[in-house]
């Protein structure tokens, strides 16, 4: 069995993730565009690179994504390199789902940053069994409440 070449599996290991791995360079632009990021947010890698990152942000949230994201570029820090960073998505059909994410600062050889890569998930079916769950939850609690009210002080 002949060994891969580094290179080569970086290309398959990046190419056949499920989850979306999206690279931006320094200004937003979509540089790196995977399979999973089809499957997960419906545009062809034609369609999405050297496209703005808005094309799946959400607008009410573009000011504050894009605040975070030059400052992780002038910094060269980001606390979501270890944390998931939960925030919504647009979908090509203009469906919402909910994600989860993290970021690596990619640097050149000299060490400046030349963007970031993403690790997004798609979390969607687990938020909405937790919204459900949360629902009944109080459901229940509200049920609770009224029944010790109505015992005999």
């Amino acid at each position: 069995m002949s060994e891969i070449p580094y290179q080569e599996l970086c290309r398959q290991l990046v190419h056949a993730c499920n989850d979306a791995i999206i690279y931006s360079d320094r200004f937003g632009t979509i540089q790196l565009w995977n399979s999973g990021a089809e499957q997960m947010l419906g545009f062809s890698a034609e369609e999405a690179i050297g496209q703005s990152l808005d094309i799946f942000i959400p607008e009410n949230l573009r000011a504050r994504h894009w605040e975070g994201y030059f400052k992780v570029m002038e910094t060269g820090s980001t606390r979501y390199a270890k944390e998931l960073l939960a925030a919504p998505a647009i979908c090509k059909g203009g469906t919402r789902i909910s994600t989860e994410f993290s970021m690596t600062i990619i640097r050149d050889a000299e060490g400046e940053i030349t963007g970031t890569a993403a690790v997004i998930r798609d979390v969607t079916a687990r938020w909405q069994k937790e919204k459900a769950f949360r629902v009944r939850l109080a459901e229940l609690e509200k049920q609770v409440s009224a029944g010790l009210q109505e015992l005999p002080a």
